[in-house]
């Protein structure tokens, strides 16, 4: 499983880059607004600040919604560098948009996908990953884990090559679960992540080994 941070944040960014484990970010306008970036050029400038810190894919996301803008934002985009893939709403346009983009080469995340039928559509016209939001299904009573289930198995009956990026991840059950799942991809706050790190025991057994080793060396 690939480990993608949803974050604009720089510091967090590279401190996810240093523990080992990521393999991509996330960005929407959302997390830039969070960042305090705002202006065309100063957008353009901080997605090509994100790629300087990663290896590889770096998903930004374009504005518009109709197929003209989305696709000279997605080119624009995909010029800052070859680690950006763009991220396109589930939408008529949207669709349209990422086969065009497919053809030429340039990678695609469709993105707020909340229906089997949507990543169907998706896969269809050749994203390279699409976003089920499971959280946000979870938030009005519908089972988002089932969404990714039902995705893995349709996925898999038609060999389509597009990734299940699982997003809108809120703590690490929906995490583990996207891995037993087989969910190819998750993208969650860095702070969901590191939290795979505790576990009472660790910290328990690590306190006493410390203290016998004190004991044992004075």
């Amino acid at each position: 499983m690939q480990f993608f941070i949803d974050t604009a944040n720089l510091k967090e960014i590279k401190e996810a880059y240093d523990l080992g484990i990521l393999d991509g970010v996330t960005t929407n306008p959302s997390l830039m607004a969070k960042e305090g970036i705002s202006g065309k050029e100063n957008i353009l400038n901080h997605y090509k600040a994100i790629c300087n810190l990663v290896d590889d894919k770096v998903s930004a996301e374009v504005i518009a919604t109709d197929l003209e803008g989305i696709l000279k934002e997605g080119k624009e985009l995909a010029k800052i560098d070859d680690k950006i893939v763009v991220k396109v709403p589930m939408i008529k346009d949207g669709v349209k948009a990422i086969k065009k983009f497919s053809a030429e080469g340039i990678r695609t995340n469709c993105t707020l996908v909340f229906s089997p039928g949507q990543a169907i559509l998706a896969a269809k016209a050749g994203a390279s990953y699409v976003s089920p939001f499971i959280g946000r299904l979870d938030d009005i009573a519908q089972d988002g884990l089932e969404l990714i289930a039902q995705m893995r198995l349709i996925y898999n009956n038609f060999n389509f090559e597009t990734e299940i990026l699982a997003a809108s991840i809120r703590h690490t059950m929906h995490l583990i679960k996207c891995a037993e799942i087989g969910a190819d991809v998750v993208t969650c706050p860095l702070s969901v992540i590191t939290s795979l790190l505790k576990h009472p025991l660790t910290d328990s057994g690590l306190e006493k080994f410390l203290a016998d080793h004190k004991k044992a060396n004075g």
